[in-house]
């Protein structure tokens, strides 16, 4: 029985190998057994004759093969103790993508092996899920974090992602976050986790109390105003100043600022001449669960004197020259950061002195060579190297003007001696150009000390400058309709060849083209046009300007009046604004046309202007001559009421500008003194004008008058300019006086319409100049003279606190405070600078680059108009266009 068994297994074999040498599938090999190693034996050498890898699909064989440093060929001992497997496991255990890692022999033959990388891949992230924190939030970690789909979830990225959420919070004052970051299984994806990152922000810390131990020399406040970011609750100081820069200040408590202001407590007392005061010890700790006190304990030290300075290796400046700049003498507290600010920072320091004449490679390094006592002996070293003249100017990112556009305003040009002060001067005029985003104009120099010269870079944002304003409004004759185009970038000279228009214009030359209409019908209609170039003939900064514009507008049918108003003033007609907005257009005045009743304006203009050179380059000179025509028939509202009036005058301006952005101004001054004359025909035309009535055409036939005024505004920066944030108070002075040859021929034009928000109407506002004061009514002020009366002085005076919240290319946002006064007289002899009314108030501006300037402002007018308080109180007051 044994024996047949034995022979149906014998048989059956050969049938199944006769089957497999007749069949064409792939025949299946049985693995070799997989050798067995003894790890007590001695280790052998053996060569390595094939690797291969299991377990991972997202890489190649060769690039995992790669990560082990092991390669067909080497060499590598079995049993391995710290040897060549040993350290390609390490590789992988290193590179974090893989949660288990083997390396096995599959088989041994003599002294060959084959080895078999076993690798478990660590999944991948499917989606990320962030709960707890708002939308502009998550945003913000998204960018930070770098969690995206498709990403290898390992260790080191989940231990990164919560060190930066953490620190991420902690700088806006949320010190105690809490993270949980949970992986879940991704079921619909195989080998991909949907990770949820829980945040409990808690509440944001802020402090209580800061406590100092040690402090003698200076007191607990001092050092308090010392820490910048690093405030606890607000208290009025003497010092106003300080006080409207903590008042700005964060009361958060952040680790990172407050490492920051540890050092600046260190500076506070260098600055006083206690260079060895040193920070002992410091703690936080939590008051409650919002906020923290704060202990320092400090040591002083002993205060220092300088004994004296000296100067080593200058030799293009003398030291006493060099000295008087520094400004620091022996006998002084040593104070530090003056030294270095007289030194390197300061816009008339030491280094600016060699910078500006082409030292760039210069360097200065003061060295205490003596300590005696509490004085000290400086010894200042310069290394003056050699002047560097300027190689290449390089304009990176303009994509609007022609490049020889930007480069005219540059006054660092090749072949030039370097100069810090024209390098910064050119960032200023590229700015004034309106063209680029000055938030992020970085302009840099690039020294090559080879061949002693430099090139210098400008890195330029473009921006949208073109501005189109498109309004549609009520008024007391219906709807109101403006369109206004504004082209910042004209080219004249491309103007008759269309194949270098980009877009619907010629543009790249930096001319301003503005086009202007508004009208409600038959009522009132008025169309501008205006160009200026500010490069006339593209040699010299010379500016041109031309402008045109035409108005035409009607009146109200004298039978409206006396049937509407009879019953409430006796048939006198009243114009006051409460009446115009409500009873007039409750009783149809827009249907009261009368075009008996007209006024029409024609004006041209040319202006020609020229920078100067002294009292320095800020100044420029512009003469304008211009010249109006008034046509009036029946017109009640001026004293001229029938006939053509012709203005002929030639105005004459000196102003000087150097602030330094045009839309958020952080210093600078802009000062302007203007005169406007027309020939005194009264000398000549031998009119008896005292004997002569106000509704002779005759009288006004040819107006004149001579007009001053001057204006001044002054932009002081409240925080180090480095600060982008940099709150600035803006001071403004300004007086107008409009005078006549001949007593009895004061020119009813060109008067001074004060009050409100400063914006031109067309309803009563033409043929006059507006003057802004917000709290108060528009055209309420006006020298007791009552609504829609006109001044001859007029005086203005504001101060204005600036804080900006958004300054990008897109937009610039800033809120303002307010403090202002003025007033208007009906004749120069009325003039009175301590008589005005006063106002206060906040507002905000936003400056869209295709919309121009707006603004909304709430003010509240103090004093009484013409013995009435209804043209003061609050008021808000909208800007459009324009800031008055």
């Amino acid at each position: 029985m044994y024996k047949r068994i034995v022979l149906f297994f014998i048989f059956l074999g050969f049938a199944c190998g006769a089957f497999a040498q007749e069949s064409d599938t792939t025949q299946v090999e049985v693995p070799a057994e997989v050798p067995v190693i003894n790890y007590s034996s001695t280790p052998k050498r053996y060569k390595i004759a094939d690797i291969k890898v299991t377990g991972i699909k997202n890489y190649d064989d060769f690039v995992l093969i790669g990560f082990s440093g092991l390669s067909v060929g080497d060499v590598v001992t079995i049993p391995d103790a710290g040897g060549e497997i040993t350290t390609a496991v390490k590789r992988f255990w290193k590179h974090g993508l893989f949660s288990d890692v083997k390396i096995l022999a599959t088989k041994i033959e003599g002294d060959q092996v084959w080895l078999e990388i076993q690798l478990k891949q660590r999944p991948r992230i499917s989606e990320v899920n962030y709960h707890g924190i708002k939308k502009g939030e998550r945003e913000d970690l998204e960018a930070k974090l770098g969690l995206k789909k498709g990403f290898q979830v390992t260790p080191n990225l989940m231990d990164r992602a919560k060190i930066v959420i953490q620190k991420f919070f902690d700088g806006k004052g949320f010190k105690n976050v809490d993270v949980d970051i949970v992986q879940r299984d991704d079921l619909s994806k195989e080998g991909e986790v949907i990770v949820d990152i829980n945040i409990d922000k808690n509440e944001k810390t802020k402090i209580h109390r800061i406590y100092f131990e040690g402090n003698e020399a200076l007191s607990a406040r001092d050092l308090k105003k010392a820490m910048k970011k690093t405030n606890e609750k607000f208290s009025l100081p003497n010092d106003w100043k300080t006080s409207i820069l903590e008042a700005f200040s964060t009361k958060k408590f952040t680790t990172e600022e407050y490492e920051n202001d540890k050092n600046n407590i260190i500076a506070k007392y260098n600055e006083h001449g206690y260079r060895d005061a040193v920070l002992l010890s410091d703690s936080v700790v939590n008051f409650n669960e919002k906020k923290v006190d704060i202990f320092l304990k400090v040591e002083e030290g002993d205060k220092y004197y300088l004994k004296d300075i000296r100067f080593v290796g200058n030799t293009q400046y003398a030291s006493d020259y060099l000295e008087a700049i520094l400004g620091m003498k022996p006998g002084e507290v040593y104070n530090q950061k003056k030294l270095n600010e007289r030194l390197t920072t300061d816009e008339d320091a030491v280094s600016n002195v060699y910078y500006n004449n082409g030292y760039i490679f210069f360097s200065a390094d003061p060295v205490e060579v003596d300590v005696d006592n509490d004085s000290i002996s400086l010894e200042v070293r310069i290394q003056e190297g050699p002047q560097a003249t300027i190689n290449r100017v390089i304009i990176n990112g303009n994509d609007r003007l022609y490049e020889d556009i930007v480069r005219r305003e540059l006054r660092t040009k090749p072949g030039m001696l370097f100069s810090r002060e024209d390098l910064m001067r050119s960032v200023r005029e590229i700015a004034q150009m309106g063209h680029f985003d000055p938030e992020n104009m970085e302009p840099k120099p690039l020294p090559d000390p080879d061949n002693g010269t430099v090139d210098i870079q400008y890195n330029l944002t473009s921006k949208a400058n073109d501005q189109i304003e498109f309004s549609a409004g009520w008024g007391q004759t219906g709807v109101i309709g403006k369109l206004s185009l504004k082209f910042t970038n004209f080219s004249m000279k491309n103007f008759l060849n269309p194949k270098t228009y980009k877009g619907i214009i010629p543009q790249g030359e930096g001319q301003t083209l503005t086009l202007s209409g508004q009208t409600n019908g038959r009522y009132y209609q008025a169309y501008s046009i205006s160009f200026m170039d500010p490069w006339f003939g593209g040699r010299r900064p010379n500016t041109l300007s031309v402008s045109a514009y035409f108005s035409k507008q009607t009146d109200i049918s004298s039978n409206y009046y006396n049937n509407s108003m009879s019953n409430y003033y006796g048939g006198y007609p009243y114009y006051g604004n409460s009446m115009y907005g409500g009873y007039y257009n409750n009783n149809n005045y827009e249907l009261a046309y009368d075009p008996d009743k007209s006024i029409m304006m024609f004006g041209l203009s040319a202006g020609y202007g020229k920078r100067l050179n002294w009292p320095d380059d800020y100044f420029q000179f512009m003469a304008t001559l211009n010249y109006q025509m008034y046509i009036m028939h029946d017109w009640a509202y001026f004293l001229v009421q029938n006939g053509t009036c012709h203005n002929v005058n030639l105005e004459l301006m000196l102003q000087r500008n150097s602030i330094d952005n045009p839309l958020y101004t952080r210093s600078g001054s802009q000062f302007s003194l203007s005169v406007s004359a027309t020939p005194p025909y009264s000398l000549w035309d031998g009119k008896d004008y005292a004997n002569m009535s106000d509704d002779n055409p005759d009288k006004f036939k040819f107006i004149e008058y001579h007009k001053w005024k001057f204006k001044a505004k002054i932009f002081s920066p409240l925080a180090p300019r480095a600060i982008k944030r940099t709150p600035v108070l803006m001071t403004r002075v300004e007086y107008g006086f409009l005078g006549s040859y001949n007593k009895h021929k004061r020119s009813p034009f060109e008067t001074f319409y004060m009050g409100g928000d400063g914006m031109s109407g067309y309803s009563s506002t033409y043929a006059t100049e507006t003057i802004g004061l917000r709290g108060y009514e528009n055209g309420s002020i006006a020298g007791n003279g009552g609504y829609n009366s006109y001044g001859y002085a007029y005086s203005r005076l504001a101060m204005e606190l600036r804080y900006p919240f958004l300054l990008e290319p897109s937009s610039t946002i800033y809120g303002l405070v307010f403090a202002e006064a003025g007033n208007a007289w009906k004749d120069l002899k009325s003039f009175n600078p301590f008589d005005l009314k006063r106002s206060a108030g906040v507002g905000v501006r936003i400056f869209l680059p295709m919309i121009g300037l707006m603004g909304i402002d709430w003010a509240y007018g103090f004093d009484k108009v013409d013995g009435q308080r209804s043209a003061g109180g609050s008021n808000f007051h909208f800007i459009i266009g324009q800031e008055f």
